[in-house]
């Protein structure tokens, strides 16, 4: 008999042997273990985004930047300005690949998986440097030193987003839901507390929307005082969409094959992929809006100009591709394209602009919701496999995975396209109102905790703390 051969290791599988990574537990953690270890997570994002990278003018203003901020819970200037990028793009780029079929791996086995996620972590460890070089030689990050200087920023931004992909294992392995996830919510939350409440002034004007308000009613500038508050009933009334949105459903009964009268329905949602098409989409766009900053030159008018976009002196966008990539408006004072309709300022190349952002944004998440199921075991063919290994089948059908295949394949492809479309043109929506934190920060956040809350109704809480239970209701 011929001796068994050891199975052969790809070429990411040797490296990925050499790089820092975060062990899985050796027992079962309980709810109360993993929730702590997502708060230490958590911390070290948070007190480490506020570590300002050595070699960086600590007076320079990253304005321009706060779609990028958002979209990747990063923070321009200190050792989180790559925040989740490089894992996001890492997903994209292995997204595209293995959804049209140029990898071939069977990612609903999990031997594909494994494969998919081993090239997928050395993909966003290459990426680090590749993104930290990126910053550093397109003038993105004002760098206070010659070539030396330059290189420790480099290895500070990749250093920075490698630490990022750990903490990401830490959530993942030993704590609860996803750290790309809570990093996002984080950084939103922190933009929405600022945006709300901070009396600080940025160029004169109140930061904060409530005390904008409260002062420019006393200063009796009316005008003002709207630009204040449109923001604030605007992300009032995302907030309240997101939730009614999350409970379109279809429910399909299901029965326990082996215990006759015992069931339960299992919930297709409308928006069956969750966030995740849409954060692949902004994320594809804050690189595409990173990459037209290479390649440019100043120009007699005063402008820096690319192959992809002309930016002013401040570096916001002004023409270009990437000009209609963008959202219309913004600011401190609010000038989004909502409040350019109410007021009847707005003009005809604005409303181009929320037209092909508005569609890229749709298109773009509906091909990677349709990608993500695909790849991520939410399919037909997988799901059916998943409960029938858990011993259910749906009442008035035999019990066989073809048929139960053939009855999720009514819904699930249809909700991959009706759901990534959906989410799409509701975060361009959104961000075209002019909510705080961008429209697109507050609806993945929403999505965001209302997931966490959904796992947690789902967990045993006879052993969480008292105020995880007062939470969930029990």
């Amino acid at each position: 008999m011929d001796e068994e051969q050891p199975e052969k290791k790809d070429l990411a599988t040797r490296l990925v042997r050499f790089f820092p990574a975060i062990a899985k537990p050796e027992y079962k953690q309980d709810l109360n273990a993993r929730l702590k270890w997502t708060g230490i997570a958590l911390l070290l994002f948070l007190l480490l985004s506020h570590i300002i990278m050595y070699g960086i003018d600590r007076s320079a203003s990253f304005e321009q930047f706060k779609f990028f901020e958002i979209v990747l819970g990063s923070k321009f200037g200190s050792l989180m300005t790559l925040g989740i990028g490089p894992i996001v793009t890492a997903g994209i780029i292995m997204q595209l690949l293995t959804g049209s079929k140029i990898i071939n791996w069977d990612t609903t086995k999990p031997e594909g998986r494994k494969k998919f996620q081993t090239w997928n972590k050395l993909l966003a460890v290459i990426l680090a440097f590749a993104e930290a070089a990126a910053f550093a030689m397109s003038g993105a990050l004002p760098i206070t030193g010659g070539l030396p200087i330059m290189l420790f920023v480099i290895v500070q931004l990749a250093a920075g987003g490698i630490i990022v992909i750990l903490l990401d294992e830490l959530v993942s392995k030993w704590g609860f839901g996803s750290g790309i996830s809570l990093f996002i919510a984080a950084g939103v939350a922190t933009q929405v507390v600022i945006g709300l409440i901070s009396p600080l002034s940025i160029g004169g004007v109140t930061a904060g929307a409530i005390p904008g308000f409260i002062l420019s009613l006393i200063g009796g500038d009316i005008e003002l005082a709207a630009r204040y508050m449109l923001p604030v009933l605007t992300t009032t009334a995302i907030f309240l969409i997101v939730v009614y949105a999350q409970h379109i459903k279809i429910q399909i009964p299901l029965t326990f094959s082996t215990m006759r009268g015992f069931g339960r329905t299992w919930d297709l949602k409308l928006l069956y992929t969750s966030n995740i098409p849409v954060i692949l989409t902004a994320a594809l766009i804050a690189n595409i809006q990173l990459l037209a900053r290479f390649g440019t030159a100043p120009t007699p008018d005063g402008l820096i100009c690319g192959p992809l976009a002309c930016f002013d002196q401040a570096g916001n966008v002004v023409s270009g591709i990437v000009y209609f990539l963008s959202v219309p408006g913004g600011g401190i004072f609010n000038n989004s394209l909502l409040f350019q309709i109410v007021s009847g300022t707005v003009i005809p190349g604005e409303i181009l602009r929320a037209l092909t952002y508005t569609l890229f944004l749709a298109i773009g998440s509906m091909t990677f919701s349709i990608f993500w199921v695909n790849t991520a075991g939410m399919n037909a063919e997988s799901v059916s496999r998943q409960l029938d290994s858990a011993g259910m089948q749906i009442p008035g059908y035999r019990k066989d995975t073809r048929v139960m295949q053939a009855v999720l394949n009514r819904y699930i492809p249809q909700l991959a396209v009706l759901g990534g479309l959906a989410i799409g043109l509701l975060a361009a929506v959104a961000d075209l109102t002019g909510a705080i934190g961008t429209g697109t920060g507050i609806l993945l956040t929403v999505m965001i905790v209302y997931n966490y809350y959904e796992q947690l109704q789902r967990e045993k809480l006879d052993e969480a703390h008292p105020l995880i239970r007062k939470i969930v209701g029990e």
